[in-house]
């Protein structure tokens, strides 16, 4: 058995992503990246992994945009990576095969909040610190604390926990409903703000790496 990092007993061959990054560039222009430093800063990693940058990043405004970047990428071929405030831990933004990085950190508006029933509706670039900024003056906070000042989108997508799991669950508890862009380009909607429901499959729970 070799000693050697997996990063190198693996060979990775990483496809040619041209085309792909030609139809963004199209639709997007300088919102897409190819800086090599851009895309460095992308791909970095608090892990023994070394830096494995994506092809490209792209940095969008809205759902939209972000599902016109999925239904370029699918009918090319070229995988996605979603990038909130990149404070991964465990290599979930190293992008072995060249991906697209869809940098979400400008759709960070939170959008209600509703005392009344103790939910807000936020976009996926919101911050942990941001948004209990924001709901200390109603008294409210959130108390998913995985120890970063993570972006709403990275803890959804790692099913982040941390110090105050045992007494107000980890990220699969709190999630009520969201708003996904399909690997087709479709946005759809799972749940709503009703706290309990037996209408059909959990797609929240499934979408939030429910396990």
């Amino acid at each position: 058995m070799s000693s050697l990092p997996l990063s190198q007993t693996h060979n990775t061959i990483k496809p040619d992503h041209s085309l792909a990054i030609t139809a963004l560039q199209e639709r997007f222009g300088k919102q897409l990246s190819v800086n090599s430093t851009v895309r460095e800063q992308h791909g970095h990693t608090m892990t023994w992994l070394t830096n494995q940058p994506p092809d490209a990043v792209l940095t969008v405004q809205d759902k939209q945009e972000v599902a016109a970047a999925v239904e370029i990428c699918n009918q090319y071929e070229m995988p996605v990576i979603a990038f909130g405030i990149g404070s991964s831990l465990e290599g979930q933004l190293n992008a072995p095969y060249g991906e697209l990085c869809i940098d979400m950190h400008a759709m960070n508006a939170i959008l209600q909040v509703h005392n009344e029933d103790l939910t807000v509706t936020v976009q996926p670039g919101v911050t942990r610190e941001q948004l209990n900024h924001y709901l200390r003056d109603a008294g409210l906070f959130f108390p998913i604390d995985p120890g970063a000042n993570a972006s709403i989108v990275g803890m959804v997508a790692t099913r982040a926990s941390g110090t105050n799991a045992v007494r107000y669950g980890t990220m699969k508890d709190v999630v009520l409903a969201l708003e996904v862009v399909t690997a087709s380009g479709d946005i759809v909607r799972t749940g709503t703000r009703a706290k309990k429901s037996a209408a059909g499959y959990d797609l929240t729970r499934l979408k939030s790496k429910h396990t």
